[in-house]
């Protein structure tokens, strides 16, 4: 959207204006200017949107918008030229030469001056006239569209209103929902009750919703009902009017006249009076609103006659929460599974073939129903326009390869798009952005969501909020695109913390087709040479097999590769030395293996991901980008970071380590990377991982960092202790702390801390422990603990099961006795529980009672430990057991049928078993496989 655009230029203009004041000693007035302008622009912009919506927007509104949008990025790109010009000429001044250096500053900043002078001047003129423009011809006026209805997009009607007549022959796969919601309401309890019925756009809520308002249950137990669709624009008169209306009207009586002419208040009185004595069932459907149920639930008496209101909804913050009452429940209704989502697929391509389907088109329907991922909508629109085809696979694979274009251009599959953007349209605008962003990765692509918000801090999407970070902002960002069905869960850790995510397919039909609408981000896949379009924001996919020049331009502010098999060498050098507007640099996975120093010149770069990479040496020249705030080298070769890293003052993110997973686990095998004195100027740093601490003095400077999150360290020795400890007291603000010392046998010194950082949720401590370090017990936050390579005498489990909130613990040779019992009424959130490598161990013993949450235990290698713990026979939520290089006589008794223990774990659904090939590659084998007993008889 343009409103898009310019509001991140105002964003942009007040921070400038703010925090670069410097720069703009004699245009201040003339940048505000500019503010000014665009803010009032900003409102025109929203009408327009909103009758972009409606499809009824003008030509000439539509060139007019254009034309704000590509002012918006001008405007950005001459204040980031000015601000880039000055800031070269402040780096590199050589002390012998301060006075000459001076003179020559400011004759640079005179001349710069002037020149921006004069193209704001040129900004604020063109503004004006933009904006007399819109006045000119009422852009903001809603029922005023400018030049005549043949500029409009053609008459659409809602599928969601065929929704409620389709005949019950038609219906796939919503029986099973169905049948629970009846049961539920005809069976809970007395309590008047709230169900949310929530999903994406498409997914057949309203259709499951009339199924059951209609059955003959419903209709026999309720005595008066009501269907109600609410939508995004609703009256409250209107509605309770409505409301009351149909009540009369299914006990066959009249409403009274009155109510034609009573407010929202005597409304709520009548409809509370008449339904005191009533059995009542209400669907509100369609609702966005998340204020809606607070007020109009007053409507609704508690009167012990079993009430039911039933709400559909996209948005799980609409629905009312569990929470807050016993008596409300949320419904997720999932995806179609395939084989149902075939089946609905055959009935609507095949109604002459009575729904058998052609072998010869079985796998060309798999393809186009997965594509539809579940959703109804989309099967029942592309299932009408194939059956309008010929039956043949030509005839297919010509539709399935030119899908995205029939959706733009086709009225068969128009509805999907339309139905899907109605999300859209009703997100807040900072949300648009975030949302629109997700489309720089390619369909069905799994998205680490770290890497996504902080490519939305970056691109400045996402702002401070006064008591919060702006990484937590971002965080609730992507809970909200979540919460409203517009963004899908794909990987949750064990804390509940969404870690992947992904959009479903024709959610990212409608991104792509939004965002070149609206130029927001060209995405370049396969083979671009036949791209004519610039992108200021570029996703490159699959391959780079043209030059740069031809899908960038000097104003391009984003890259983002994806899956990209080979990068020429003169992309490298092109981004580098040409694109100094540059914001966002992310290159993970991509096979590159050297960054050039030109790197220096990028002044405006925030964020820059090399995870993944061959890059094995950083140039001194990154300490000149001063605005960096992510620098991430995961996984990639660089194993020292230059000292001109620690001038970069405004990093919040800096991560790097390598693993080399052809060798055995070892305490370096995730090797961690040399840092220099001075790492304490970086005092906006929230995460360091993983950093080599060797000294005292070095360690001593960590202590600056006191925002710091997330802090990983090693090649920690016995004597570095006492300043470590020290150190961490400092840190009142860690989440999450990772202490390695130089070797398996060296001792990690803890003891001397009193004050530990109460807040911290994940300890993982790699070295050897004398002793549990005695503040460990106060740790009432903590959710993650692993000890490895700790050689604990005393059970260690005597203390840690006692921890509260505890979900995670991990014991990797950590433990030399013979014994571990864990109590009744122990670990009582624990969902995953690992003890490997414990040489001595004999014996486990788990009391009734305790680990009710245990989802998953890994055992082993523990060779003396020779029956199966018989606790596990207790553990009624264990999904997962895994047992890895166990011995062959403890392996056999868990085998069915004649192994003596497996009434142990027969309750499991997964049991499997890991084996060594070489490193830390692993064969595995299930209970019961062939596979597995020829293994252990070798």
């Amino acid at each position: 959207m343009a409103e898009i655009a310019v509001s991140l230029v105002i964003e942009n203009l007040v921070r400038v204006l703010v925090h670069e004041a410097k720069f703009f000693m004699g245009i201040h007035d003339k940048v505000a200017n500019i503010k000014g302008e665009l803010e009032i622009i900003q409102s025109f912009l929203k009408d327009a949107d909103a009758r972009t919506e409606i499809g009824d927007m003008s030509n000439v509104e539509k060139t007019w918008v254009k034309q704000i949008r590509e002012e918006a990025y001008h405007i950005e790109d001459v204040i980031d030229k000015y601000i880039l010009h000055l800031a070269k000429g402040s780096h590199g001044r050589r002390p012998g030469l301060y006075f000459l250096h001076k003179v020559f500053r400011f004759t640079i900043t005179l001349k710069a001056r002037n020149v921006i002078a004069h193209k704001i001047q040129d900004i604020n003129k063109n503004l004006k006239e933009k904006r007399e423009r819109a006045v000119k011809y009422h852009f903001n006026t809603i029922n005023q569209g400018g030049l005549g209805s043949d500029t409009r997009s053609d008459t659409w009607l809602d599928p969601r209103v065929e929704s409620l007549f389709i005949e019950e022959a038609e219906v796939v796969g919503i029986e099973s929902h169905r049948d629970k919601l009846i049961n539920w309401l005809v069976e809970g309890s007395s309590n008047r009750m709230v169900c949310s019925v929530v999903g994406i756009g498409g997914l057949g809520k309203t259709t499951l919703v009339k199924k059951l308002y209609d059955s003959e249950k419903i209709v026999a137990h309720f005595n008066c009902y009501a269907w109600i669709t609410v939508s995004q624009s609703y009256k409250m008169e209107e509605l309770l009017r409505e409301m009351i209306k149909q009540f009369y009207k299914a006990k066959k009586e009249f409403a009274p006249k009155e109510i034609d002419t009573m407010k929202v208040i005597s409304l709520i009185e009548e409809l509370k009076h008449y339904l005191r004595e009533q059995r009542y069932v209400v669907i509100f459907d369609d609702i966005w609103n998340i204020g809606f149920w607070e007020h109009i639930k007053c409507a609704f008496p508690e009167n012990d006659k079993g009430g039911r209101i039933i709400i559909t909804t996209r948005s799980e913050n609409v629905a009312p929460s569990n929470k807050e009452s016993p008596y409300y429940y949320v419904y997720k209704l999932p995806p179609l599974p395939l084989e149902k989502a075939l089946e609905l697929f055959y009935k609507k391509v095949f109604q002459w073939e009575r729904g058998q389907c052609p072998p010869e088109l079985y796998d060309l329907s798999r393809v186009i129903v997965e594509r539809c991922g579940g959703l109804p909508l989309a099967i029942v629109a592309i299932g009408g326009l194939l059956s309008t085809k010929a039956k043949i696979v030509s005839e297919w694979c010509k539709v399935l390869d030119s899908l995205s274009l029939e959706f733009e251009t086709n009225s068969r599959l128009r509805s999907i798009t339309k139905i899907l953007s109605f999300s859209y349209r009703d997100l807040p605008y900072n949300l648009k952005a975030c949302f629109l962003y997700l489309g720089m990765f390619p369909e069905d692509y799994s998205i680490n969501c770290a890497r996504l918000t902080r490519l939305w801090i970056a691109e400045g999407f996402v702002k401070e909020k006064k008591g919060k970070l702006v990484e937590d902002v971002a965080h609730d960002c992507l809970n909200e695109l979540i919460h409203r069905s517009l963004v899908q869960v794909a990987q949750v850790d064990f804390v509940g913390k969404v870690r992947t995510c992904q959009v479903h397919d024709m959610i990212h039909e409608v991104i792509v087709s939004k965002s070149e609408e609206l130029s927001f981000f060209h995405a370049s896949i396969r083979n671009c040479s036949g791209s004519n379009r610039i992108g200021r924001r570029l996703s490159i996919q699959n391959n780079l097999n043209s030059p740069l020049e031809s899908i960038a331009s000097s104003k391009t502010r984003s890259i983002l590769m994806v899956g990209v098999v080979e990068v020429p060498n003169s992309f490298l050098t092109t981004c580098f030395e040409n694109f100094k507007l540059m914001k966002t640099l992310d290159f993970e996975g991509a096979p590159i293996d050297y960054i050039p120093k030109e790197v220096g010149n990028l002044f405006h770069l925030r964020y820059l991901r090399l995870r993944d990479t061959k890059v094995h040496i950083l140039p001194k020249s990154i300490g000149k980008l001063h605005n960096l705030e992510t620098l991430d080298l995961k996984r990639s070769l660089v194993s020292e970071l230059p000292k001109e890293i620690n001038g970069l003052l405004k990093l919040r993110y800096l991560a790097a380590y390598f693993i080399n997973r052809d060798i055995e686990y070892n305490i370096d095998h995730r090797r961690a990377v040399k840092i220099s004195s001075g790492i304490g100027k970086l005092e906006s740093l929230q995460k360091l991982h993983k950093v080599e601490a060797n000294n005292n003095p070095l360690i001593s400077e960590l202590g600056r960092l006191r925002q710091l999150r997330k802090l990983s360290i090693s090649k920690l020795k016995r004597d570095n202790g006492i300043a470590l400890c020290t150190t961490l007291e400092k840190m009142i603000h860690l989440r999450s702390l990772k202490i390695s010392a130089i070797s398996e046998q060296e001792v990690i010194e803890l003891q001397s801390m009193s004050s530990p950082p109460l807040l911290l949720q994940s300890l993982v401590l790699r070295g050897r422990l004398e002793n549990l370090p005695e503040w460990i017990p106060k740790l009432k936050s903590i959710v993650r603990i692993g000890l490895t390579w700790s050689r604990l005498i005393d059970d260690p489990l005597e203390i840690l099961q006692a921890l509260p909130n505890l979900m995670n613990l991990v014991i990797y040779h950590g433990y030399e006795g013979e014994q571990l019992h864990i109590e009744e009424g122990g670990f009582q959130k624990l969902k995953f529980l690992g003890l490997t490598n414990l040489k001595n161990l004999n014996r486990l013993i788990i009391d009734e009672g305790a680990l009710p949450l245990l989802e998953k235990i890994e055992i082993g290698p523990c060779p003396l430990l020779e029956e199966v713990p018989s606790g596990i026979h207790h553990l009624k939520s264990l999904k997962d057991l895994e047992f890895f290089e166990m011995p062959r006589e403890f392996v056999l008794s868990m085998q069915p049928d004649e192994g003596p223990d497996f009434w142990k774990v027969k309750h499991v659904p997964f049991v499997c078993f890991w084996y060594r090939i070489q490193g830390e590659r692993y064969k595995t084998y299930k209970l019961g496989d062939l596979e597995l007993l020829e293994h252990l008889r070798r």
